[in-house]
């Protein structure tokens, strides 16, 4: 019998996977514990998606701006649809971010204790990722941790979106979540019923000149430039996820670089249709 899929929240990463997985959605505001439960009332369903979180109206320094919006939909919001699911019987998949680590020369692997502080956003998926990781011990708790979403449609929250409004990139490997294969494995996971945490991210390192010089084929006119991360004047982290859980579950996970091609080409299709 094919399960029933409750995705909440309607943004990118939400709208995205409603395409892919062709379930239900809702984008229904959600400020009390009783809002969350009588919406999950409503639709009954045997799993769902917690795909609400707040990373700013710009970026992600924003969350300093509004801690209380972000701590409400980034800590708050999960932790209260992971007890409305325990107390249902219902699967909860939980969108967690690897932006909570910093550089440590390898890969990271997912039991690895968090330790980048610097941002209150990356400091609030902390916290609700390990409160929701205990729990998965004991009931089915899904947590997917993307890392810089990379996809073929136009939006303000695509990373190629970002860079070709930006004109300037660093140049420095990071683990990137090509949307099109992320919609794949969230689908494989649920299927197998995977508990507890998974980095969701392709194989390898992005570096984004790669990603712009592939733009450039298909816009020759367009031009950027390389700047040294220091030139930023941000606190951001660069790292790399590993990969090998994701890989162990069955799931065939494509390198960064194979997958940049198709995602130029439908990109620049989309370009045209906007």
């Amino acid at each position: 019998m094919k399960q029933k899929i409750l995705i909440i929240g309607k943004g990118f990463i939400g709208g995205r996977l409603l395409e892919g997985l062709q379930c239900e959605i809702s984008d229904r505001k959600i400020y009390t514990f009783e809002d969350a439960e009588n919406e999950i009332q409503k639709y009954s369903p045997s799993i769902i998606i917690n795909c609400i979180g707040y990373t700013g109206v710009n970026n992600v320094d924003d969350c300093e701006l509004d801690k209380d919006k972000t701590i409400f939909a980034n800590v708050a919001i999960p932790i209260i649809l992971a007890e409305i699911a325990i107390r249902k019987g219902i699967k909860m998949v939980h969108i967690s971010s690897g932006c909570i680590y910093h550089y440590h020369g390898s890969e990271i692997t997912e039991n690895l204790p968090p330790d980048y502080f610097k941002l209150f956003y990356s400091r609030s998926k902390i916290y609700a990722e390990r409160a929701l990781s205990v729990l998965a011990k004991s009931y089915p708790i899904l947590i997917v941790r993307i890392r810089i979403p990379l996809d073929i449609k136009v939006h303000s929250h695509n990373l190629l979106t970002k860079l070709i409004k930006y004109k300037k990139v660093i140049d420095i490997p990071n683990s990137i979540t090509y949307i099109p294969d992320f919609i794949k494995a969230v689908e494989h996971l649920i299927s197998i019923d995977a508990r507890g945490i998974y980095n969701v991210v392709n194989k390898g390192g992005l570096r984004y000149p790669q990603l712009m010089e592939y733009y450039k084929k298909a816009h020759p006119e367009f031009e950027y430039k390389v700047i040294d991360f220091e030139e930023l004047g941000l606190n951001r982290t660069n790292l790399i996820l590993s990969t090998q859980k994701l890989e162990q579950s069955g799931f065939k996970v494509r390198n960064i670089e194979e997958v940049i091609p198709e995602c130029i080409g439908e990109y620049v299709k989309n370009e045209r249709r906007a």
